[in-house]
């Protein structure tokens, strides 16, 4: 069944095919694309491009897709099947058992290690498409950035397109001070502060990030918190924001991040393992919003780390 949408705050200025990707979230993006070129999607009752801008009180045709249900289509975003809906809710538990804070514009959460932010590579359904499934009352959900999946920490999410829009502005500024947490392989150097190596991503196969002459700036901030006899307990402040930074440039200074099967020692990685560690052991501490309007907002989100690391006592530095 056809059904017309009416453009409210949540979508204005945005544009019509991500507009579709999030309404239409089980459509495979090339028949949202193929039903625009159509003229089966049209704004207004006009023909329409994927790039167009939506407006306030826009009315947006969409056509009925294949698997949709006339109830489900008029319910909003998403359909899924039952196992997907299983998939996705136990996802979605997982991931709201720690709510940092939440209000009607953001909802931060402490996400745990293994959890994918989003679909992809493989991935049919990731946190921020289960939060859709599961949060229904929410009819707004977008992610204001990303962890990495074996990331765990602090992750920002948008409840109302213009908290989205503020926050991504807040993170181009540098008004979000990110703080992490790193357990890495062997003794951090006590000169090393500050890495500055610049970061290439690579394409095809590898996919992975190298220190390269010809890469972007890059910059990451580093402090010892405390030391066992075969690693160190370090805090990381990355300001600039390149995929893969912290464990880039903690590998660069000959202590990857313990857990790291990308850029870590594979045979320091076995040897944790064996004590029970069994992950990536990066987290997302805190996070400062310094907003321009009200007080700077300080959230931390709590680790515990595996038991095979543990900090002796009166063992943080300077």
């Amino acid at each position: 069944m056809v059904r017309f949408v009416n453009i409210t705050e949540d979508a204005d200025g945005q544009r019509l095919d991500n507009f579709l990707f999030r309404v239409c979230s089980d459509v495979p993006k090339s028949r949202i694309y193929n039903a625009i070129r159509r003229g089966e999607v049209r704004i207004n009752k006009g023909r329409c491009k994927p790039s167009n801008k939506l407006k306030l009180e826009d009315v947006v045709r969409i056509p009925p897709f294949k698997g949709q249900s006339t109830t489900d289509a008029e319910a909003g975003p998403s359909t899924a099947s039952p196992s997907e809906r299983f998939v996705a809710g136990r996802i979605a538990a997982d991931a709201l058992t720690d709510i940092v804070y939440e209000d009607d514009l953001l909802l931060i959460i402490n996400k745990p290690s293994g959890i994918a932010v989003h679909g992809g590579s493989g991935l049919q359904t990731g946190l921020i498409e289960s939060l859709r499934l599961v949060r229904k009352a929410d009819h707004f959900l977008e992610l204001v950035h990303r962890l990495d999946r074996e990331t765990s920490g602090l992750l920002l999410i948008a409840k109302k397109r213009r908290a989205l829009l503020r926050l991504q502005s807040m993170l181009q500024e540098g008004r979000v001070e990110k703080i992490y947490r790193a357990w890495v392989a062997g003794q951090w150097p006590k000169h090393v502060t500050e890495i500055t190596a610049p970061l290439k991503k690579l394409v095809g196969q590898d996919k992975g990030v190298i220190v390269a002459s010809d890469g972007k700036a890059s910059q990451t901030l580093f402090s010892v918190i405390g030391r066992t006899e075969h690693a160190t307990l370090v805090e990381a402040r990355p300001v600039t924001g390149r995929t893969h930074q912290i464990r880039v440039h903690a590998a660069y200074a000959g202590c990857p991040v313990i857990g790291d099967e990308r850029y870590g020692d594979k045979a320091v990685n076995r040897q944790f393992s064996e004590q029970n560690v069994k992950r990536l052991c990066l987290h997302a501490a805190e996070l400062v919003l310094k907003w321009d309007d009200a007080p700077h907002q300080r959230l931390s989100a709590q680790w515990n780390p595996d038991p095979g690391l543990r900090l002796p006592e009166h063992s943080s530095e300077n």
